[in-house]
């Protein structure tokens, strides 16, 4: 068996010279650092997902039927009549949050140990360009079920580009495809979270890794491997990605495979955050849901939208906040000024802006899927409102810290204390 097998791969690899070659490449002979830790898991793992969102969807649209009036029945029938449906849906409902669950973890974890710092700039703008693709396919693909939640939660987004000055209405009718959500609005959303975006996402991807493999991981201490190479040509501080690596995410996928099932089986709803209850109801344009809120994963920037008070009446200021908070993390690596980049050997100011970061965007996550009665009427004289509404200005509070976070940054960084390193351990 293993001569036929090895026959069958100079069989492949003669009539495409390049498979050998790019095994050995990125894999066999891509050497990564030897101190990984846990928090490397996550990039893998986004690999996972992203393997059981496209077979799950496969499967998906093989039942799916994307017209208003069928929609949701389809989702129902895929649920209670396909053999095996309700697994496949709840795979997929539950794959979507946990993608960005170990995005934002892989995310975090850049921020930790500085990779997004030179030589690796355009490895993370590849990865937040990832990220932005990441929400437009979530956003698309919520549509779909064609609940009260995903109709209006659509018409509500949707809307917040008409307040776009000069192009607003026009931009929000080209998106929509009609003057409301329609089945106009969930034909191109079908198309666009199931070919298009998704193809966007594989080339970025392939990107993502292909500038990673060039300059090299990065790793907890900050060392650049490729700077110390032995006689033979290979780094001292590295290791072969296959089998070391390669076995060591099989762990971790495991392991996250089995909380993933657990998810899945037992609370696949997960109290309403992954599925809420409104989504069991059909859409109807003519009953509004008493509260409108998006998916947990944008709840952080959609708070951040209804902390900005509106100006002579309009939202565009807190759309505008809302677009700065996502856009802003293209300009990290040029933000951060530190002369290290591990958090091992950062200072104090560093990492209690860290943190604070951390505990506002969680606490704008949660603020954002909550009820709010109070906003203020117009302008900024609403932050000067006797207001009740505790809940508006910890989320004023909270957002102001999220900017300061990115806007001192060049200052903070600058100015930290940081622990002796050795010279390799330092940026070029």
């Amino acid at each position: 068996m293993s001569s036929r097998l090895q026959a069958l791969w100079g069989w492949f690899d003669s009539r495409m010279p390049s498979a050998a070659e790019q095994w050995r490449l990125h894999a066999s002979e891509y050497y990564a650092p030897k101190n990984f830790n846990f928090w490397y898991f996550f990039g893998s793992l986004a690999a996972l997902v992203l393997v059981i969102q496209i077979v799950s969807g496969i499967f998906l649209t093989m039942h799916y039927k994307p017209d208003a009036s069928l929609a949701f029945g389809s989702v129902e029938y895929i649920r209670r009549e396909v053999p095996f449906g309700w697994l496949i849906a709840y795979i997929h409902s539950t794959g979507a949050s946990a993608f960005f669950i170990v995005v934002y973890l892989h995310m975090f974890r850049a921020m930790l140990y500085g990779s997004h710092r030179e030589p690796r700039e355009l490895v993370w703008i590849f990865g937040v360009l990832i990220y932005l693709t990441l929400m437009g396919e979530a956003f698309f693909g919520y549509l779909l079920p064609w609940g009260q939640m995903s109709y209006w939660g659509a018409q509500v987004i949707v809307n917040l580009f008409g307040t776009v000055p000069f192009i607003g209405p026009d931009l929000a009718l080209w998106i929509r495809g009609d003057y409301v959500v329609s089945d106009a609005t969930l034909n191109r959303f079908f198309a666009l979270h199931v070919i298009a975006l998704p193809l966007v996402l594989l080339g970025l991807i392939a990107a993502h890794i292909l500038a990673l493999h060039d300059v090299g991981s990065n790793n907890p201490d900050g060392v650049e491997i490729k700077k110390t190479k032995g006689a033979d040509g290979k780094p001292l501080d590295g290791i072969p990605f296959h089998p070391y690596y390669t076995v060591k995410d099989l762990v971790g996928a495991v392991v996250f495979l089995a909380i993933f099932c657990v998810v899945m089986f037992f609370a696949p709803e997960m109290g309403g955050y992954f599925l809420e209850h409104n989504n069991f109801i059909p859409a109807d344009p003519l009953k509004t849901p008493p509260h409108i809120a998006p998916v947990w994963y944008f709840t952080p920037y959609y708070s951040i939208l209804r902390a900005v008070p509106p100006l002579f009446n309009s939202q565009f200021p807190g759309v505008l906040a809302m677009g700065v908070a996502v856009l802003i993390f293209f300009f990290l690596p040029w933000l951060d000024r530190s002369p290290v980049k591990s958090i091992r050997y950062r200072g104090i100011l560093y990492k209690s802006w860290l943190a604070a970061f951390v505990v506002v965007f969680i606490i704008l996550g949660y603020l954002g899927v909550k009820p709010t009665t109070v906003w203020g009427q117009f302008g900024f004289n609403a932050f000067f409102l006797d207001t009740k509404d505790v809940a508006t200005w910890v989320a004023r509070l909270c957002t102001i810290v999220y900017f300061l976070f990115f806007f001192l940054m060049p200052w903070y960084t600058a100015r930290d204390k940081v622990k002796p390193v050795p010279e390799r351990v330092r940026p070029h």
